[in-house]
């Protein structure tokens, strides 16, 4: 894809997080030592273990932030890496516009883990997915973070909103009790602590009992042990402000354009002490926009000439992996005698 389509603008800010490989030979076999950092689980994840190192740098360093966009699907967040992201988020709100649908509890756990899988099979920066409220009791709580941890999520959001939740923006939303909403997150770490790593993050929504209530939730939660806490729809920047100093852990914030929260910066969050900042509607706005314009625009060409050209034959192939696929191709071509590139080899031990 041509350069000025792709990475025009570096992302600006720096993490030192690459993924781990093996030195040497491919396809030989081979010790490799290798150390991973911040690890909780029972069973170490390389992706989580480099989304909570990542997660605490920028925690400890008011000049980072983990400023990430959400995503949908495999294509979405290909580009996501492609642009410079160090991280993606398949979040609740864009992840149900792919499927037309409004982001109030349609989604069900299997549809999130086909989605994770999709996701992660074409990146190499870690993926969190949005686990909503865990789709049930405290056991498909801890079910669903087991899940997503299989399906390959290096982190998971829970929240303490009644079923069917829905975007903390948008009109109609309630919470559970504080004993339930705890025990969503006890099974939570739980989950994580027993089983393979994942990143936990716990949201609340409970600002709409007030601050107290709100600031008594996110505290239990860091006391019952996860990585992240998340008050979904803090006002302003004052809000923000108390927010962090109140917690000292790890704090995500959510901007939503137009929505309840003051639209600050990523650099103006990272000097409030936000470890990361999501923008869930960023996409799905740009997709709807996208796809009406062209409409529209395809629409008038009918009866004056060719449609409208938006990208090159060349961009939109290399976009969606046809070069990749051709490239690859080439390599497995064979006659009746075997393969024709002369590649062929047999691991050695």
């Amino acid at each position: 894809m041509s350069k000025s389509i792709v990475n025009s603008t570096p992302y600006p800010f720096k993490f030192e997080e690459p993924q781990v490989v093996k030195p040497g030979k491919k396809g030989y076999l081979q010790d490799v030592s290798v150390t991973l950092k911040n690890v909780r689980g029972r069973v170490p994840s390389l992706q989580a273990s480099r989304l909570r190192t990542m997660m605490l740098e920028a925690s400890n360093d008011p000049t980072k932030i983990l400023a990430h966009c959400c995503t949908y699907d495999g294509l979405s967040t290909r580009l996501v890496e492609e642009a410079g992201f160090p991280m993606a988020f398949l979040a609740g709100y864009s992840l149900s516009s792919a499927y037309g649908l409004p982001d109030t509890g349609y989604i069900a756990m299997a549809e999130v883990c086909d989605k994770i899988q999709e996701a992660v099979r074409q990146v190499d920066i870690p993926v969190m997915a949005d686990g909503d409220t865990g789709y049930g009791s405290p056991m498909n709580v801890k079910r669903t973070v087991q899940s997503f941890a299989e399906a390959g999520a290096a982190g998971i959001m829970i929240e303490d909103q009644t079923w069917p939740k829905r975007c903390g923006h948008t009109k109609g939303k309630a919470v559970v009790s504080r004993g339930e909403a705890y025990a969503r997150i006890q099974a939570a770490c739980d989950a994580r602590d027993e089983g393979k790593d994942i990143f936990v993050l716990a949201r609340t929504d409970s600002l709409i009992l007030g601050w107290d209530e709100a600031i008594i939730r996110a505290q239990e939660f860091k006391r019952i042990g996860v990585d992240a806490v998340f008050i979904e729809a803090l006002p302003d920047r004052e809000a923000m402000m108390k927010c962090v100093q109140e917690l000292q852990m790890p704090v995500f914030a959510n901007i939503i354009e137009g929505g309840k929260t003051e639209n600050l910066s990523a650099k103006d969050l990272a000097e409030l002490g936000f470890c990361a900042v999501a923008y869930p509607w960023t996409l799905v706005a740009a997709k709807l926009k996208s796809i009406r314009e062209t409409l529209e625009a395809l629409k008038q060409s009918m009866t004056t000439g060719p449609p409208p050209m938006i990208l090159s034959y060349a961009d939109v192939c290399e976009g969606v992996g046809f070069n990749k696929y051709w490239e690859e191709e080439e390599k497995y071509k064979f006659d009746n005698t075997g393969l024709l590139n002369g590649t062929a080899h047999s691991n050695s031990i």
